[in-house]
C-alpha cells in the first residue's frame, strides 16, 4: 500500500480520501491555511463538518505548515485540491517541499482555467512552472474529471471518474492506486480536454440553470407543463458550445462526450452554486446584484473562470481563433457576467450541436 498526499480539506480534497483510505492507503490530508478549522474538527473527532462524515482513520489531518513533513518520505501520488485562486500558492509550496528530490505524480482536484499573455491554459501547466522554475523533476501533472459530487463520493455512493495524465505507464500505476469497489476509474492522456471540460462547463452550465429560473417566474401552466423542453435544448446546446471551446484549447473531440465533458454537465445540471446562479440570472437579476444579494459567501466556479478568461475569449473571438457564431450561449454569458448586462437565452441563435 501507498502513502498519498492530499493537499486541500475541502470537500472534494477530503471526500477524495476515502477511497484512497479504503484501499489501504495511509492518507496524509493538509489544509490549505483557510482550512484551519477543518482540521481542528478531523483531529479531535475525525468528522468532516461540511461532507457531514468520519473520515477513515487511516487520514491523518494536517495544517498547512506541515506539508514538507507529509512529503518526507516515499510518496507515491500528490493531489491538489484547493481553490482555483489557490493553485499557484499550492504549487509553489510543493516545489519548496521537494526541493531536494524528484516531484512524485501529481493531479488535480481543482477546477478551472488560467488566461495569460493571450493564451489560456489548463491549471496542471501552472504546476509543471513552478517545478520548471526551481529545476525540479517531475513525473508528470494530470488531473481528475467527470461527474463526482464529493458528498456521495464521501458516502461511498457509486461513482466513476476519469483520470487523465501524460503518462501511460504512471497513468495505469495511478488507476490501480486510486480505483475502489464503489469508485470507478477509467484512463485518459488527454489531460488539455479532460481539464478544459472540467472548468468550462461549470460557464455553461449556467444557461441550463436560467431556464429553470425562467421557470420560477412563469410557473407551471394550467396543464401542468414545466420547460423540460427547453431545458433539454439549451443542454444540448452547451453541451455543443463546450466541444468548441474544449477542442480550441486542444482538447479532444471524444472527451468532451464521455465522462469528463457530457457526464460532468449531466451532474453539474442537477444542482449546485453554478446552476443556482444561473437560475438568478434567468429570473432577470443582473450577475452583481445576485452575487452580492443571493450569494455573497458562494464561490460561483462559472463566474469566476468568465471573470478570469473572458477578455480573453472576446479577443480570440475578433481574431477568428473562435467562430462567434458557434458559441452563442457562452457569449451571452460572459456578457452578462462580465459586463453584468441582464441574461436572455439566444433562442434565434442556437444550433443545438
Amino acid at each position: 500500500m501507498a502513502s498519498i498526499v492530499v493537499l486541500g480539506a475541502g470537500l472534494a480534497g477530503s471526500a477524495f480520501c476515502v477511497p484512497l483510505a479504503d484501499q489501504g492507503h495511509e492518507v496524509s490530508l493538509v489544509g490549505t491555511h483557510v482550512d484551519r478549522q477543518i482540521v481542528e474538527a478531523l483531529a479531535t473527532s475525525g468528522r468532516h463538518p461540511r461532507l457531514g462524515v468520519s473520515l477513515p482513520p487511516a487520514v491523518r489531518p494536517l495544517p498547512h505548515d506541515r506539508l514538507a513533513e507529509a512529503l518526507s518520505g516515499d510518496v507515491a501520488l500528490v493531489v491538489i485540491a484547493v481553490s482555483t485562486a489557490g493553485v499557484p500558492w499550492a504549487a509553489e509550496q510543493l516545489a519548496a517541499a521537494t526541493a531536494d528530490r524528484r516531484a512524485p505524480p501529481v493531479l488535480l482536484v481543482t477546477k478551472g482555467l488560467a488566461a495569460a499573455g493571450g493564451e489560456i491554459r489548463v491549471l496542471p501547466a501552472l504546476v509543471e512552472d513552478a517545478l520548471r522554475a526551481r529545476r525540479l523533476e517531475y513525473s508528470g501533472i494530470g488531473g481528475i474529471g467527470g461527474p463526482c459530487l464529493a458528498l456521495e463520493l464521501a458516502a461511498r455512493r457509486d461513482t466513476a471518474a476519469v483520470i487523465a495524465y501524460p503518462d501511460p505507464a504512471v497513468l495505469e500505476r495511478l488507476i490501480d492506486l486510486i480505483s475502489a469497489p464503489y469508485y470507478h476509474v477509467r484512463p485518459s492522456t488527454d489531460v488539455v480536454g479532460v481539464e478544459a471540460c472540467a472548468a468550462l462547463k461549470n460557464l455553461v452550465v449556467m444557461a441550463v440553470g436560467a431556464v429553470m429560473g425562467q421557470l420560477e417566474i412563469v410557473g407551471e401552466a394550467a396543464n401542468g407543463a414545466r420547460m423540460h423542453n427547453a431545458a433539454a435544448a439549451v443542454f444540448s446546446q452547451a453541451l455543443g458550445e463546450l466541444e468548441h471551446l474544449v477542442r480550441a484549447l486542444g482538447g479532444r473531440f471524444e472527451t468532451v462526450f464521455g465522462l469528463a465533458g457530457a457526464g460532468d454537465l449531466f451532474v453539474t445540471c442537477q444542482g449546485g452554486r453554478n446552476g443556482r446562479m444561473g437560475r438568478l440570472l434567468g429570473r432577470g437579476l443582473r450577475y452583481r446584484e445576485a452575487k452580492a444579494v443571493h450569494m455573497p459567501d458562494d464561490t460561483v466556479e462559472g463566474a469566476e473562470l468568465a471573470l478570469a478568461v473572458g477578455p480573453t475569449l472576446a479577443t480570440w473571438l475578433t481574431s477568428g481563433r473562435i467562430d462567434p457564431d458557434a458559441i452563442p450561449l457562452s457569449r451571452a454569458l460572459i456578457d452578462a457576467i462580465c459586463h453584468d448586462h441582464p441574461f436572455a437565452i439566444p433562442w434565434s441563435q442556437l444550433h443545438w450541436g
